[in-house]
């Protein structure tokens, strides 16, 4: 199928991205995290709190976060305050914290959801012993963002793992931190994952003094 290169038609097609805004999807800032979690308490989405608190805490990927098991995340009963999880994309171990709002939402969750330590933490819509979709994970990120009136086209899922990365770097300006948060094997990559510029460098050093 498709056009070949030699066709009348082929310089006719438009690109599939012409009109659409392609790129790093925005961090949320602190106030928009604290209003989707309103947002969803208010709708009563114990599920989606669970999973956006735990995005946010995890900094996976979104491929990774709807893989996490239960026994990814509790230990003895209890929902750990650190996990470690193999990222798919990289196949290297990334540990991650799981704060005091996490855990809450993610063991009244865990509560309601039951399951084993093999199972997932987040089931599929449809089969109930598979994990979620990345395509669900999205379509519920879409509805989050909506519901606070952000605009839908500069947030995605990867929004979320860059939410907590962007806020530690903003407040502490160490790269290398950050990289180690992500998972990154280089701090290139973390530099472009954060969009550091010259402006960002120079606002490090104005609050430096030596």
């Amino acid at each position: 199928m498709g056009h070949s290169s030699m066709d009348p038609a082929f310089h006719e097609l438009r690109p599939w991205n012409e009109g659409r805004l392609i790129g790093a999807k925005r961090a949320l800032k602190q106030q928009q995290v604290w209003a989707i979690r309103f947002w969803l308490d208010q709708h009563r989405r114990l599920r989606d709190r669970a999973l956006f608190d735990f995005a946010i805490d995890s900094k996976l990927r979104g491929c990774d976060v709807v893989k996490v098991r239960i026994g990814d995340v509790v230990s003895g009963g209890r929902v750990r305050d650190r996990a470690v999880v193999v990222q798919q994309k990289t196949k290297r171990p990334v540990q991650f914290e799981l704060m005091d709002t996490a855990r809450k939402t993610m063991r009244a969750w865990l509560e309601r959801r039951r399951g084993t330590l093999n199972d997932f933490v987040f089931p599929s819509r449809n089969d109930y012993m598979a994990h979620m979709s990345t395509r669900q994970y999205a379509r519920l990120v879409h509805e989050w963002v909506i519901g606070i009136g952000l605009p839908a086209q500069d947030y995605g899922t990867h929004s979320l793992r860059r939410t907590k990365a962007s806020i530690i770097y903003k407040a502490t300006g160490n790269l290398r931190a950050v990289q180690i948060l992500l998972g990154h094997a280089k701090i290139d990559s973390t530099v472009r994952y954060l969009g550091v510029d010259v402006e960002d460098a120079l606002e490090l050093a104005e609050r430096t003094e030596v």
